[in-house]
């Protein structure tokens, strides 16, 4: 056992509330996080100690607002947060790891197979160029990717119309919203709202950014790439 490995503490008593069946591998994905995603740069050796209530518990409390049975999209998923915690909670979902580096989609492919994630997919690859190669998603997941206009412009046009994208987000989460409206609404926004996910569970509680969107997923330049993306699929089929 590493160093790193042996200055994980124990895991809380919200632990095995919160993860229930599942509490053994989220115990072997914290032991993971703290050993080779320590070496391979993927957490810091700092964040070991409070690698179950900052970043295990605290992302998989987004479990409370997701829906049921629909598809998930985690974009630039890094060590595999949120998206790995809340497939361990929430079975019911099929999950899409979107992240553009090498070594982060190795590491995310030996997690979801140590862990026997059959209902996650990861998948190598930059959010912008994913339009008409991934199937489109009811949710779409992200974690201190990006700044939200930024990321809203990456995520919404992942999603099928009247999806949303659920973000963690910090004590900012407020004023990003009001920076970022005018680009959410050419992006085809309808609604948005800051959420407090948590409570018993993690303190400070999650903020999570709530970001809906209509008809139109990212608006009219969106869905013209959209509409050419498909005819060129539809052209790749037949061939």
């Amino acid at each position: 056992m590493t160093e790193a490995a042996a200055e994980l503490p124990p895991a809380p008593e919200e632990a095995r509330t919160v993860f229930g069946e599942y509490f053994p591998e989220a115990v072997r994905y914290a032991e993971l996080l703290a050993d080779a995603g320590v070496k391979r740069g993927l957490i810091g050796p700092r964040e070991v100690p409070r690698l179950w209530e900052r970043h295990l518990l605290n992302c998989a409390v987004l479990a409370e607002v997701v829906p049921e049975g629909v598809t998930v999209c985690d974009v630039g998923s890094g060590a595999g947060l949120p998206g790995i915690p809340l497939a361990l909670v929430r079975p019911d979902l099929k999950i899409t790891l979107l992240e553009p580096l090498l070594r982060r989609t190795n590491f995310l492919q030996e997690a979801v197979e140590l862990l026997g994630l059959d209902h996650v997919t990861v998948v190598r690859g930059r959010a912008e160029e994913m339009l008409g190669k991934l199937p489109q998603v009811h949710v779409v997941t992200a974690r201190a990717v990006a700044p939200l206009d930024r990321l809203a412009g990456w995520g919404v046009p992942l999603l099928r119309p009247y999806g949303e994208m659920l973000l963690l987000k910090g004590d900012t989460a407020d004023e990003e919203l009001l920076a970022a409206k005018t680009a959410l609404s050419k992006l085809g926004v309808v609604k948005t709202s800051v959420l407090q996910v948590g409570e018993g569970v993690v303190e400070p509680m999650s903020t999570v950014v709530r970001v809906e969107v209509g008809e139109s997923p990212g608006g009219v330049r969106f869905a013209a790439k959209r509409a050419k993306a498909a005819r060129v699929g539809r052209v790749r089929r037949r061939r």
